[in-house]
């Protein structure tokens, strides 16, 4: 399914689209269409490349995704992992958390992470991380939006994305339900692709756990 991305940046920070939908949406903010950021998933990673020209127009450019389905939620806890910490550059990768109360960052530089025994870097955030956009904001309030993203030039491949507990991946580009697997339609799935209906099912399947997951600890907490 196309997604129209959305974005407008504000005290240098991205934010995106979100849907009611809960997922992992790649995408870009490119508002000169210079082409030099990009944004894919594959295989349980998200690749954000940016290869801009310092001090023009496209600089302003940014590789990121939404994720969607935790509005109204208090933040908890995010966490994501680089294949390498020469991938943080000036706190990029980040989450952006926008609140009731405002924005809030959570750079790769906010944290010491922890690297791991095949040499990627876990950074891991709690609330007591957040920096607000506007200092005088120290008040979270609940999310409204999240995004994670890159605005330096570089690349990053960012895997085991948390937010809030709950794994984050995209839901499959061409099917909107579970049952679209069957009779063929597994083959129409773009983004990821499948190699049988079996593979397809056993993904909507983990995608659909991590959403009842998510709705039972929701459920949970407003008893």
């Amino acid at each position: 399914m196309k997604k129209t991305l959305v974005a407008a940046v504000a005290a240098c920070a991205l934010a995106f689209a979100a849907t009611a939908a809960a997922s992992l949406q790649p995408g870009v903010y490119d508002p000169t269409n210079s082409g030099c950021v990009s944004a894919t998933y594959s295989h349980g990673v998200l690749h954000l490349v940016k290869n801009c020209t310092p001090g023009s127009p496209q600089f302003n450019s940014a590789a990121g995704a939404d994720i969607t389905g935790l509005e109204g939620q208090a933040f908890q806890s995010a966490s994501f992992t680089l294949a390498s910490a020469t991938q943080c550059l000036g706190g990029s990768p980040r989450f952006d958390i926008s609140t009731t109360m405002g924005l809030f960052f959570l750079g790769c530089n906010n944290v010491t992470p922890t690297t791991n025994a095949d040499g990627s870097v876990t950074y891991s955030f709690t609330a007591a991380n957040l920096i607000p956009a506007d200092p005088t904001k120290t008040t979270p309030g609940t999310i409204t939006a999240v995004s994670l993203l890159i605005d330096q030039n570089g690349t990053a491949d960012v895997t085991q994305i948390m937010v809030n507990g709950q794994l984050e991946k995209p839901l499959p580009k061409g099917l909107t339900a579970k049952k679209q697997c069957m009779k063929g339609g597994w083959k129409t799935s773009t983004s990821p692709k499948f190699k049988n209906q079996g593979q397809c099912i056993a993904y909507w399947n983990h995608v659909l756990r991590d959403a009842h997951k998510a709705d039972h600890t929701i459920g949970k907490k407003h008893k």
